[in-house]
């Protein structure tokens, strides 16, 4: 056993036969030992603010008009998400803890292919707009206001004017500096007609986009093809099973584009998979009446539905050529740099995920996204198991300082004045990786903890080398 263990176990122990004490909570919600043990407080459960019945989503009811899905009302019912209007929502502070954990992985694997982040302005010019003919093209999809001077914006939905413009203006550009691929994680606007589905399809949400600059073509298709490998491994990663369909280009333009759909009975899209080869296509990209794989010539093609989370569209000179954005070629020689765009929806990945992976009453969140890993519950106040307590605080606190990859992990289910059926139902609904029950077992001259596994649907119960075995194991970013 490492050194560590051997600290912590004996100390636990002697917990467990101290009389009950009081505990002291900081002004953070967190829980602090009143033996002033432990310097660094953990969550606490009943200070976490994630309220639930904010309002009663049912299976068959209409919010403010929308319609509902299993990820919008298990969302809404665990107190995740809160109406604000029609297409927006409150993310409450489980969700933003989700989000962040998204946003690390996104930007490991973006940096990971040479991508720098930065941060663009929501407020465009409705100028740049009209320049690439989109003002008028995108319709009542933009958000559009005035300012004071009567001079005309619109919220972003998507920046590749903005950003073409920025690089336009950067007239020292050498191609020694290129590929080039800029991106950042921010708000969007979309004036939907009809939002639905909660964070599937609303007007305000969070997007991540890229965009690349390359000095020809051939470089611009690798660049195209490393940042789709990315989002391969990015939903590899998050345990979700996505697929790469060729994809119209709407009104982004460009003259190649792949969708990445995560298959579900909710999706809005229509995709057609070649059930012999890997070809697979949006409906929107192949005649209406063609059943024939266009790659293999052999297989059939089938149609299964999906939620969109990701987009890339290879634009050559569309933008660049528009607003100038050139570089130094090695005859030194200004060129017109070839681009391309990559979105990955964030706030729809992270809905989506619960879609699909979710049970009907139970949340279920990719390992590395979900806003704690382990949920410690004590004995009931006054049980015959009360006793046990003491050693429940410790496990809690212990397990974040000897497991690294469990700081800031961990919460105490400390709302003792229900049993611990009561919590452990609300544990399984908010999908906590990972719940220690701390019942009678914990008594024994060797504790035993009952551990319940989530996404395994597997309850184990281990003494305190094993239960510290299984945590090292989990995976946070």
């Amino acid at each position: 056993m490492e050194p560590v263990l051997h600290s912590f176990w004996p100390r636990a122990w002697q917990r467990l036969h101290r009389p009950l004490t009081l505990t002291q909570r900081n002004n953070s919600g967190c829980h602090a030992s009143a033996h002033g043990k432990h310097p660094k407080a953990i969550p606490l459960v009943s200070r976490l603010y994630q309220p639930s019945n904010l309002r009663d989503v049912g299976p068959d009811s209409r919010l403010q008009g929308e319609q509902t899905c299993k990820s919008q009302r298990l969302m809404q019912q665990a107190g995740l998400i809160y109406p604000s209007n029609p297409g927006c929502y409150y993310y409450l502070p489980a969700t933003v803890r989700s989000m962040e954990k998204l946003v690390r992985v996104i930007d490991q694997e973006m940096q990971g292919i040479g991508g720098q982040k930065l941060d663009m302005p929501s407020l465009c010019s409705a100028d740049l707009w009209r320049s690439s003919e989109r003002w008028e093209l995108m319709g009542k999809e933009l958000f559009r206001l005035k300012d004071r001077h009567g001079a005309d914006y619109c919220l972003g939905p998507t920046h590749e004017e903005a950003v073409t413009t920025l690089v336009a203006h950067q007239t020292t550009l050498s191609y020694r500096q290129l590929p080039l691929l800029l991106y950042q994680i921010t708000r969007k606007f979309r004036d939907e007609p009809k939002p639905k589905f909660g964070l599937l399809r609303g007007r305000e949400f969070y997007m991540k986009d890229m965009y690349s600059f390359d000095v020809s073509e051939e470089a611009a298709y690798e660049t195209y093809e490393s940042v789709c490998e990315a989002y391969t491994r990015l939903f590899a990663r998050l345990g979700l099973r996505c697929v790469q369909v060729q994809a119209d280009t709407g009104n982004i333009g460009g003259t190649l584009s792949h969708e990445f759909q995560l298959p579900a009975d909710i999706g809005e899209d229509r995709i057609l998979v070649c059930g012999t080869c890997s070809f697979s296509a949006n409906v929107e990209t192949l005649p209406s009446d063609q059943t024939d794989c266009p790659k293999c010539k052999t297989g059939t093609l089938e149609e299964s539905k999906g939620i969109e989370v990701g987009h890339t569209f290879y634009l050559g000179k569309k933008y660049s050529h528009i607003f100038n954005a050139a570089f130094s070629n090695i005859q030194n020689k200004p060129t017109i740099a070839e681009m391309g765009c990559y979105g990955l929806g964030v706030t729809r990945i992270l809905a989506a995920a619960v879609e699909v992976l979710s049970k009907d009453e139970e949340i279920r969140w990719p390992d590395l996204l979900a806003p704690y890993q382990v949920c410690v519950l004590p004995p009931k106040k006054g049980s015959k198991t009360e006793e046990a307590s003491n050693l429940a605080e410790d496990i809690a606190h212990s397990l974040g300082e000897t497991l690294p990859c469990l700081k800031g992990e961990v919460v105490l289910d400390d709302r003792t004045h229900m049993t611990i059926g009561k919590r452990l139902k609300d544990a399984k609904r908010l999908g906590y990786p990972y719940v220690v029950v701390v019942g009678q077992g914990a008594l024994e001259e060797h504790p035993i903890f009952e551990v319940i596994c989530q996404k395994r649907e597997e309850t184990m119960f281990l003494g305190k080398d094993g239960l510290v075995d299984l945590l090292r194991t989990v995976e946070t970013v």
